[in-house]
């Protein structure tokens, strides 16, 4: 059986100041991997904090970071020492501007994987941010297996398209980095994400309370932590007459710490292949209104 045991580092941030953002997030992979995580996952742009919500965007051009950067190659020296995988985020710094990326690091300290958020929140301050061009899944091993993981983040996962397509490509687990309030609404919309494409997903939020962060400490925050991990197991059997099953794998609460979530992947394997959810019912022919213009999709900023 080939369990995935993921760890959702609910931290709190450390705003601008990349040095302390470093030495936190080694500290909490670090507990992860005492805890036997195979994959450990940060918030989203944890090198800032998403800090840009007071700060604005011109406070965040001293804290890009490229690939290739002492900052990254701490983690990748961390996953090569752990030997455990890191979902590291950060504010990239590439020649076609500034990005809100995801760094999958394997267990060996190579980067399979870089995401850049595809849907940046073009109605704040995020729209100077360089969308990504598409969607990755890469085969990650952890040592007993190969798993196709997947990656998108925060608003991404409001598009149904998102974790579609990663689904298409072959992921069996999408990891989504967060940064704002998940609310009843949010958690079951990311929740049906797992259940309509027969894949598991984990979102990594920032706790309620969040130290240096520009948000406030406390009180009326628009950080909420609620980082969850969800099965796309809902129904035994997998068809319409099944009985229900608890998809919920995790839900971390509003208290920042590293919370584990184990996926039975062998479970989603045998599920994939009998559900009849996900792939093999659909029928692309005839959802050419997706791809056409002028069916309400907004200018590409």
């Amino acid at each position: 059986m080939t369990t995935l045991r993921v760890g959702l580092l609910q931290a709190g941030s450390c705003g601008l100041d990349l040095s302390a953002s470093k030495d936190k997030g080694i500290s909490f992979c670090k507990v992860a991997s005492e805890s036997g995580a195979d994959l450990c996952v940060l918030p989203e742009m944890w090198s800032i904090g998403y800090s840009i919500a007071d700060e604005g965007f011109d406070a965040w051009e001293a804290g890009a970071i490229r690939i290739g950067d002492a900052y990254v190659e701490a983690f990748r020296d961390l996953a090569r020492s752990l030997r455990m995988a890191i979902g590291l985020t950060f504010l990239e710094r590439t020649s076609v501007g500034f990005r809100n990326s995801c760094a999958l690091i394997d267990r060996h300290g190579e980067i399979p994987l870089v995401y850049a958020k595809i849907h940046t929140v073009a109605f704040t301050a995020e729209k100077y941010c360089a969308p990504g061009e598409d969607f990755y899944v890469a085969p990650l091993d952890i040592g007993t297996d190969i798993v196709n993981v997947g990656v998108m983040i925060c608003y991404d996962r409001e598009f149904p398209e998102s974790a579609r397509i990663l689904a298409l490509k072959g992921a069996e687990v999408i990891l989504t980095p967060n940064a704002c309030r998940l609310e009843p609404a949010r958690l079951g919309q990311f929740r049906a994400r797992a259940f309509e494409n027969c894949v598991a997903t984990v979102m990594v939020n920032y706790p309620h309370v969040r130290g240096n962060g520009s948000w406030p400490e406390a009180g009326d925050s628009n950080m909420n932590g609620c980082s969850v991990a969800y099965s796309p197991i809902a129904f035994d059997p997998p068809v319409s007459g099944g009985e229900p099953v608890d998809p919920l794998i995790l839900d971390a609460g509003a208290e920042e710490g590293v919370y584990i979530a184990d996926i039975d992947v062998t479970a989603i394997r045998d599920y994939q292949k009998k559900s009849i959810w996900g792939a093999p019912y659909r029928r692309p022919s005839r959802y050419q209104a997706l791809v056409e213009k002028g069916t309400g999709s907004i200018v590409e900023p």
